[in-house]
């Protein structure tokens, strides 16, 4: 895949979800970063796309990617 950007349908394809999840997750805050070109365009770059993926590799379903810290033992 080259670095052309990416539309919202085309991310959507790439990450296996709707536009309708990347719409919210702008609204929302946006966990997956996106460049806005002009005033309504809105785009991703394949390599943030890439980025994200990697960031959300987990080994098991329980694993929220968080680094709990050890408890001591009473």
């Amino acid at each position: 895949m080259d670095d052309k950007l990416l539309s919202t349908k085309e991310a959507a394809e790439y990450l296996g979800v709707s536009k309708a999840f990347l719409e919210r997750d702008r609204w929302a805050g946006a966990r997956i970063p996106f460049v806005r070109v002009g005033d309504r365009k809105v785009q991703y770059e394949p390599s943030t796309l890439r980025a994200y993926v990697k960031s959300r590799i987990r080994q098991s379903t329980s694993d929220t990617g968080k680094v709990q810290k050890n408890r001591k033992a009473k």
